[in-house]
């Protein structure tokens, strides 16, 4: 069995040269990526032949595990791979007893098909590995598979139907926090009584608004 309990047949096992990506990299990618990669191994293949599941979005999904130098986050190093591979990654990051997951929904490049343009991140906090709760469920398509992986990396307490409506719903979500950030940072500067009440009310507003939306 596999970290994700996925079945044999989707085994590749294969190591992953730290100078795979060069072509995508500059000097201090890099070095970047000889300086905290140990090794990096491509796990698994989710795809049509090993799991008899189709999709429209999402043709493969492939399980990649990187083994850090130091327990540091790398969303720079992951982006490069991510952009390189048009086929959806799940990545697995570890260092000693503990690791984090890291995945993008993204689509192939308009002019381009050997690249990809990224639409949205997912990613967990640090954890224990002996604690993961990540699972894939091989069911129904491999859009719904890579879907309800997202979902178990969502901020967002809401249902959605597809990739593409839970990335919309998680964009609005970040963008309506960051404004509530900014706002409470605005609010703690500021010296002028009128001005702060009316920083106060434009926060409410936008609290309200977090609350009406999901």
């Amino acid at each position: 069995m596999t970290i994700f309990q996925l079945p044999k047949n989707t085994e590749v096992r294969k190591v992953i040269p730290k100078n795979a990506f060069d072509a995508y990299t500059n000097t201090k990618q890099k070095k970047a990526f000889s300086d905290k990669v140990l090794r990096m191994t491509w796990l698994d293949k989710i795809a049509f032949e090993n799991v008899h599941l189709q999709g429209n979005d999402v043709q493969e999904i492939q399980v990649f595990k990187i083994v850090l130098k130091e327990r540091t986050i790398i969303k720079d190093l992951l982006s490069i791979i991510e952009k390189s591979i048009p086929y959806h990654i799940i990545f697995w990051i570890e260092f000693q007893n503990e690791f984090y997951i890291y995945t993008s929904a993204k689509h192939l490049h308009p002019t381009n098909d050997n690249n990809a343009v990224i639409d949205y991140t997912f990613t967990s906090d640090w954890q224990l590995i002996e604690n993961n709760p990540y699972q894939f469920v091989l069911k129904n398509n491999l859009d719904w598979v890579f879907k309800t992986f997202c979902d178990q990396l969502k901020s967002i307490n809401t249902d959605t139907k597809s990739i593409g409506e839970l990335v919309e719903k998680q964009k609005n979500n970040d963008a309506i926090l960051k404004e509530i950030e900014r706002l409470k940072a605005q609010i703690a500067r500021c010296k002028q009584f009128n001005k702060k009440v009316e920083l106060n009310l434009k926060l409410k507003e936008f609290e309200e608004k977090l609350k009406r939306f999901f």
